[in-house]
């Protein structure tokens, strides 16, 4: 009775893989999967309810086989957790030749059974089922796991050998050196061990070079991801393979071979958009802006469109390298932007090269993006190549001031600052250091809260300050100077705010960036307010401000000339001529170290900065050079 139960069993089995063969690539496999995951679940309870026994555990073996594979198929995603069906098909095989391990862990249960059983029907099974095994510590990262495994597959077959040659890689070498047993026509499976050994050396390469990748081992990451691009895989993960090369030789410091790599991914799989995204960056890290751009708009447009379905040449497998590389190194690498966040860096990269037109055209569309409901549909929590939406406001500020829409600048900074008013304390005090306390360190937590908060209330101290500043200098370009030292004015008092404690060392050293950035726009609002007192003609007013801009940072080239015009106007004509002499006698190097020194400034205070330059004044010069003469002919 027990043998026509095994022969119909057999039977059984050979028909679902038939039906599954035959239906595998048409449009009902998903449905098709589920039902016979069940079916072949269903064979596997009813071979296991007879007692464990040798003639029936070659057939046993390979049903759970088929079945296990079909598992993983049916989800269609990551494999997530441990396959207890192979632990209870090697206790099975364990119980038939009378020998127990319940109480082993699963590699300490596969090196008992390769060591004992010896059984040379059970070799095939076995040995396939190693691979699933394989399959799962792949997925899991378990990569010293699997080289044990292997280790112990390959001792099982030639006791005594190595696989392994000086200066390769020991996984890869036992994978390639695992002999695939023929496959017998009466127990046919839904995927050979031949295909399924391809798989895995592909996925171990795949993940080894991930990790070198991590590690910034690029040398050896390079040669292991290039290995994984020679291996069986589908057009999907091949272009995966080939982004991750790019990046790998982009961090190496060889843009063009990262571009070719890059340009290869997209060759591969069009649809691999992160491709073209860190192509986008290759570009801009070379300094080609054009082609930066189009690369970005292709980007842009493709987000935009419905993706087709996944590309992939190979014929469909239930165990695939899909299922087993999904590290969080791999995720960030492949992260897909958001159209916005691709509109946003269009924006500001046009910005940044002065394409004002362009820029403006972007950022509206940004900020039109927001009243859709932007802060849901992109993460804002430094993972986005958005900023903070304050600083995207006055970016678009800066742009429309760029281009002359200085009443629509205003109207812009006053957002920003009516949603920051009440969110800045009426005090900030501020040690020159913010550091993170330890978190052993008793109260650790609570003085993180509070020192996240703190440099949470400096940025809208500096985003509120900010649009002041954009403001004071729209009005004076709209010739309203008045209203211009009111914005100025309203900037500084706002400053007022901030309580700097420290040793007294010089204002840019040791300086939080938030403080930094702070210090920047009390200096350009002073340098504005200045210019505009000069405009209405309160030259000691001015001559305040620029000296007060001089005790911010001493040897500003913008606010020292400033200092002149003022000491001139005031007829304080030796004075003027003494601070022009110094300023001329200092070398340009020197003026753009000290404009270009600490870190460099938000974007949204670039075109403030260059406001707050001092234009080359030839008949001021012409006089101050006319006045030195007839004072040295005095002397003489």
């Amino acid at each position: 009775p027990e043998r026509g139960c095994l022969r119909a069993w057999a039977a059984h089995s050979r028909v679902l893989v038939r039906r599954w063969t035959a239906a595998r690539c048409g449009g009902e496999a998903r449905q098709l999967r589920r039902q016979q995951r069940d079916e072949f679940g269903e064979l596997l309870l009813r071979i296991r309810g007879l007692p464990a026994a040798l003639p029936a555990l070659p057939l046993e073996l390979t049903v759970l086989y088929n079945s296990l594979l079909f598992t993983v198929g049916a989800c269609d995603s990551a494999i997530k957790r441990e396959a207890e069906g192979i632990r209870q098909g090697l206790l099975r095989v364990l119980e038939a030749c009378g020998a127990c391990g319940q109480d082993l862990g699963t590699e300490e249960l596969w090196q008992k059974v390769l060591q004992e059983v010896t059984v040379e029907e059970l070799q095939a099974p076995l040995h396939r089922l190693g691979a699933l095994q394989a399959a799962w510590w792949l997925a899991a990262g378990r990569l010293g796991s699997v080289a044990g495994l292997f280790q112990l597959l390959s001792t099982a077959e030639e006791p005594g050998r190595s696989h392994c040659s000086e200066g390769q890689n020991k996984l890869l070498s036992l994978i390639k050196a695992w002999r695939v047993a023929p496959e017998g026509t009466s127990l046919p499976l839904l995927q050979s061990a031949k295909d399924l050994k391809e798989i895995l050396y592909t996925t171990a390469a795949f993940l080894q070079g991930l990790q070198e990748l991590e590690a910034g081992n690029f040398p050896t990451a390079l040669s292991l991801l290039q290995e994984a691009a020679g291996g069986f895989c589908s057009k999907k993960i091949l272009a995966q393979i080939y982004t991750c090369l790019g990046c790998c030789a982009q961090r190496m410091g060889k843009p063009q071979t990262a571009l070719q790599h890059l340009k290869r991914a997209l060759q591969v799989d069009f649809q691999c958009l992160p491709a073209l995204s860190h192509a986008a960056a290759v570009y801009h890290e070379l300094g080609e802006t054009d082609v930066e751009l189009q690369a970005l708009t292709l980007l842009y447009e493709a987000l935009g469109k419905n993706p087709p379905a996944a590309a992939s040449s190979s014929p469909y497998f239930l165990i695939r390298t899909e299922l087993l590389v999904h590290t969080p190194v791999l995720a960030s690498l492949l992260r897909h932007h958001h159209p916005s966040e691709v509109k946003y860096l269009l924006a500001q990269r046009c910005l940044q090269d002065g394409r004002v037109a362009d820029a403006l055209e972007h950022y509206l569309d940004f900020l039109s993006l927001l009243q859709e409901g932007l802060q849901q549909q992109v993460p804002l929590d430094g993972s986005s190549a958005v900023p903070r939406i304050p600083e995207v406001f006055l970016e678009a500020a800066s742009a429309l001031e760029q281009a002359g829409r200085h009443q629509d600048a205003i109207t812009v900074c006053e957002e920003v600052i009516s949603r920051t008013t009440d969110l800045i304390p009426r005090v900030l005090r501020v040690e020159e250091r913010l550091e993170q306390p330890e978190c052993s360190s008793p109260g650790a937590e609570l003085a993180g809260g509070l020192l996240s908060q703190k440099k949470e209330s400096l940025c809208c101290l500096a985003w509120r300050a900010a649009g002041y500043l954009h403001q004071g200098w729209a009005w004076a370009k709209l010739g309203e100077s008045k209203e211009a030292v009111t914005q100025f004015s309203r900037c500084l008092s706002d400053l007022l705010r901030l309580q700097l404690h420290g040793s007294g060392v010089k204002p840019t050293e040791n300086l939080p960036a938030e403080v930094e950035v702070l210090q920047k726009i009390r200096l350009l609002s002073l340098i504005g307010r200045g210019t505009q007192f000069l405009e209405l003609g309160r030259h000691k007013e001015a001559l305040l401000d620029f000296q007060h801009s001089l005790q911010i940072s001493p040897g500003d080239p913008a606010a020292a000339s400033y200092l002149v015009q003022a000491l001139w106007k005031l007829n304080r004509k030796q004075e003027a001529a003494a601070q022009w002499q110094k300023l001329s006698q200092s070398s340009p190097g020197e003026n753009g170290q000290q404009r270009g020194q600490g870190r460099p400034l938000p974007l949204y205070l670039v075109s403030c900065l260059q406001q707050a330059m001092f234009p080359h004044s030839e008949p001021l010069a012409r006089s101050i050079q006319d006045y030195l003469g007839t004072a040295a002919q005095d002397t003489s």
